[in-house]
């Protein structure tokens, strides 16, 4: 088999792809393997399995046995699993001794591939996930996102775009995997360039439920209103206080009271401003109305 075999096109081109292995069994031939014999795939970027898919799938065994084989790769232990992670975790919690397999002659390389291939098109990994399996597959084999794109059947900016969230900041990548956040809030708050205002809307995000929509608006009336910096010392006003360690905790406490942007602006020793920020009509009544009690 040519190593270099793309499995772009899905997982029909995967199974397209099934070798005769060292034996007598032909390469359709579909064996019964203990499951004792059959280990995880190190190279599975799936790290979360949803316990209620899980047991869905379970159940399905239970009723109706497994409809496809998974595809295993031989080791020097027995097998490893290559494709149907999630049917082999199944049956092992249905108490199965057995299950069906292809065995398939892969490297590591076309293992990943696989791997990458099959949560994409058949169970959806987390954006994180996604991100991680892409940047770690550039790293491992040197190929860049233009390459990989090509392997999985993929547009290069959609391995870029999820490639990218690796920059956020960590509390935002926590938010992103357990889902309190989407990759589509993820993606506009990379418009942002400051990590600690990435962190701050993604806190904004939770306590108020904005959409996407919404946070696009906020990332874009943010950086439109930001003025060109033409030099260096710009970026530090002679005139302007720095925050105090103490005058931040409060800017957070208001900001989570108040669940809106809050500015505490020093402009000397005792002076400034407290800026609150609103969106429309109705959040405006309700800072008010907080502001009342």
């Amino acid at each position: 088999m040519n190593e270099k075999r793309r499995l772009g096109k899905g997982l029909e081109a995967l199974r397209g792809a099934v070798e005769k292995h060292s034996g007598e069994e032909p390469a359709s031939a579909i064996l019964q393997v203990p499951l004792e014999q059959i280990e995880t795939n190190p190279l599975q970027p799936r790290r979360d399995f949803d316990p209620q898919e899980l047991a869905a799938l379970k159940q399905s065994l239970e009723s109706h046995g497994l409809l496809q084989p998974i595809l295993v790769r031989p080791t020097s232990r027995g097998y490893q699993v290559v494709v149907g992670e999630r049917r082999l975790r199944a049956a092992r919690e249905a108490g199965w001794k057995e299950i069906p397999v292809r065995i398939v002659d892969f490297n590591d390389q076309q293992v990943f591939e696989a791997a990458l291939v099959e949560n994409l098109h058949r169970s959806d990994l987390n954006a994180l996930e996604k991100a991680q399996g892409f940047a770690e597959y550039c790293k491992r084999y040197g190929v860049t996102h233009e390459e990989l794109a090509r392997r999985l059947g993929l547009d290069r900016s959609t391995v870029t775009n999820f490639i990218r969230l690796l920059d956020l900041p960590a509390a935002v990548q926590e938010a992103l995997r357990t889902g309190q956040i989407s990759f589509g809030h993820a993606r506009a708050l990379l418009g942002l360039n400051n990590p600690q205002r990435q962190e701050e809307l993604c806190r904004e995000i939770i306590a108020r439920g904005l959409s996407v929509r919404v946070v696009e608006q906020i990332v874009r009336q943010e950086t439109d209103s930001a003025p060109p910096v033409r030099n260096a010392a710009q970026l530090q006003p002679a005139s302007a206080a720095v925050k105090t360690p103490h005058v931040q905790a409060i800017e957070d406490e208001l900001r989570q009271r108040l669940a809106t942007r809050v500015e505490i602006r020093l402009r000397g020793k005792e002076k400034g401003q407290i800026v609150l920020h609103f969106l429309n009509n109705d959040d405006f009544e309700r800072l008010v109305s907080q502001l009342r009690r």
